[in-house]
């Protein structure tokens, strides 16, 4: 005779459950709450003018690549700034793409005899033992990671590829701004940066409602402020617009849905909307934008939060080519 439905039901659960708390410990490690606590970088190295025993890397045209995934925030953040600063030609691209059975960024093709993330990581560092992250600013000519931090990446490449870039005079961390610029990446970035990936990857109903308001409440504070200012510090373009950018590009068609993070969808906002708009509308940025593989590498790769990996057909690029009217507000 077959079990009654309800054990069937029972079991079914705890076998998910227990299967899916395991995996989670590996893909989003938490703490005692249950909130998803994201790692540190490990490689801080800086590009500089002139080499010294702290800073060995100067600065070089075609002698650092960039290593991204077309789906990742973090990784994003750096081809933005590529793009606006018009150092296509200084700094080359290498793709990576998710592997959907091994968890780990996978190279298009073989270089420096490696074939995953991963492999670049103990290429630079023999025994590392850490994550594995996009973005990477690598050092062709050494061989190794020189940062991997994407916050720190884009302050590089913002000043110190300058004499190389097509739009040198673009400055997106001016000193005058950037106390101001600090203190909004302080804000958005465990709110909303961090703070989706706080709602999506919440192991427990408390930790989830604790991000999901923090999150919408920094997004109803932003909407606001963008009432009469253009961008984030006023009408001057920054770090800080570039870091939130990337984070609002993804959420209709990811956070909203996938991560729970469905109080409102960044079109509903009267103010945030065209926000996404403008900048998404600046020469270059839509040519980083790849919206299919977002949706495929979401929905298709975190195994935990969708197991049947089926990748909604919704979701299009058209409401992003629509009249910002930001430019009313200079």
């Amino acid at each position: 005779m077959s079990l009654p439905s309800k054990y069937i039901v029972k079991l079914g659960k705890f076998t998910w459950t227990t299967m899916w708390q395991i995996m989670m410990s590996q893909l989003a490690p938490s703490d005692k709450a249950g909130s998803y606590v994201r790692p540190e970088s490990q490689f801080r190295n800086s590009v500089s003018v002139s080499t010294t025993e702290n800073s060995p890397y100067p600065v070089a045209q075609k002698r650092y690549r960039l290593y991204v995934g077309m789906s990742c925030p973090w990784a994003h953040r750096t081809l933005v700034v590529r793009a606006l600063k018009g150092l296509e030609n200084a700094i080359a691209t290498s793709i990576v793409y998710p592997s959907t059975d091994s968890g780990i960024w996978l190279l298009q093709e073989t270089e420096y005899g490696c074939n995953t993330v991963p492999e670049l990581y103990k290429l630079a560092q023999p025994g590392y033992q850490g994550r594995s992250t996009v973005p990477i600013l690598w050092d062709d000519e050494t061989k190794t990671i020189v940062n991997n931090e994407s916050a720190e990446i884009i302050e590089i490449l913002n000043a110190q590829f300058n004499e190389f870039a097509t739009n040198p005079s673009l400055d997106l961390y001016s000193e005058a701004l950037q106390e101001q610029i600090n203190d909004w990446n302080r804000k958005i970035y465990p709110a909303i940066n961090n703070g989706v990936y706080r709602c999506g990857f919440a192991q427990t109903q408390t930790a989830y409602e604790s991000a999901c308001h923090e999150l919408f409440t920094v997004l109803d504070e932003i909407d606001a402020v963008l009432e009469t200012n253009r961008y984030l510090c006023g009408q001057q373009l920054t770090l800080a617009d570039i870091r939130l950018f990337t984070t609002l590009f993804r959420f209709d068609i990811a956070y909203y849905g996938l991560f729970k993070c469905n109080r409102s969808r960044i079109q509903d906002y009267k103010n945030l909307a065209g926000y996404l708009r403008d900048i998404y509308q600046l020469p270059g940025v839509a040519d980083t934008c790849d919206l299919e593989q977002v949706k495929k590498d979401y929905y298709g790769n975190l195994f935990p939060l969708n197991p049947g990996g089926i990748i909604p057909l919704g979701g299009d690029l058209n409401y992003l080519l629509e009249p910002h009217h930001r430019d009313s507000l200079e």
